[in-house]
Parts: structure tokens; sequence; C-alpha cells
């Protein structure tokens, strides 16, 4: 039992564990500040989504996004417009927040594989933004029983250019703060 516990430890260092702490505590910030603009509101949580995944990576990413998440379930108002609770995740806008956990597994996974290479890492946030559109608006349909069309153009097309705009701004800070904090904890390319 004691082998497996030093495992764990080697597993997250201190450092480490700190860095997810911080990016999920970002997440938590930056999420409640939103404009409603109809059934879904436009917020910074993707952008910190795509950030934490170039920074920390899939794995360690998706932690952090699952401790959001986690957060946000229990009560804690970290959702979008300061709510929270088990019932925003089942509600009609919760397929995008369960589809935060694959955006940033795939923007970590291409930030992983390619480490500080821009173009992967934008392939990376498009093909993670494609699949939490598709989980969320799935989701949104069968919550509201609303018809494809309709639900793609109140819940996917006001957020393409928006989305567009946080990706190339990702592009550019989130490798040099992966650099940077990979430093911090001894882990190079």
């Amino acid at each position: 039992m004691e082998k497996s516990n030093k495992k764990a430890v080697k597993r997250f260092p201190l450092a480490q564990l700190c860095r997810i702490a911080i990016m999920a505590a970002l997440l938590c910030v930056a999420s409640p500040w939103s404009i409603p603009v109809g059934p879904i509101p436009i917020s910074l949580a993707t952008f910190v989504v795509y950030l934490i995944g170039i920074v920390l990576g899939w794995l360690d990413g998706t932690i952090a996004v699952a401790v959001y998440l986690l957060l946000g379930a229990i009560g804690l108002p970290v959702f979008s417009g300061g709510a929270g609770g088990f019932q925003k995740l089942i509600g009609a806008t919760g397929g995008y927040l369960i589809g935060y956990l694959p955006c940033v597994a795939l923007t970590g996974w291409m930030a992983d594989r390619f480490p500080y290479k821009r173009l992967w890492t934008v392939v990376g946030m498009v093909f993670g933004t494609i699949v939490l559109y598709a989980i969320g608006t799935a989701w949104f349909m069968v919550q509201s029983r609303r018809e494809l069309l309709e639900s793609l153009s109140l819940c996917v097309v006001p957020f393409l250019a928006g989305d567009a705009a946080k990706i190339a701004v990702c592009a550019l800070i989130g490798i040099p703060l992966r650099k940077s904090t990979d430093k911090l904890i001894g882990k190079t390319a």
C-alpha cells in the first residue's frame, strides 16, 4: 500500500498540483463573467479551457476542468452568470459544460504530442471545439426539443467568430505560458 502512495506522490508533485489548482481557480473566476445572448451566454470559459489544455496538457488539464465542474456541481457559483448546482449540469446548457472535458483533453493531447508547435496546438483547439459543440448541441436538442438547424443557429453560429478569436489568442499566449510553467516543474519537451 505504501508503494502505491509513493507513486501517486511522484505523479503529482507539489508544483504540478499547484498548476492544476491555479488553472481550475482561473476557470472558476472567469466563467461567471458572461454576456447573455440567448440560451448560451458568451463567457471566457472556453478561452480558459483552451489555455488549460495548452499549459497543462491532456491529463492535468482534464483534472483541472473536472475540479471546476465538481465545484459547480456542488453548488459553488462558478458557472456562467454565477450559477452553480447539479441542475445546471443536467439542464439545457449542461452539455456544453460537460463538453469542456473532451475539449481540454483534445487541446491538451495535441499540446503534449507536439509541444510548443503553434499549428498543432490550433488543430487541437479546433477539434476540441467541434466535439464541445457536438456534445453541447446534442444535449441542448434533447433538453429543449429543438431541431438541429435551430439549435445550431442558437448555440453554435453566434459563437464561431468569438471562439476563433479565443483560439488565436490562446495560440499566441498559451505556448509561452506552457514553456514557463514547464520550467517550474522541471519538465522539458
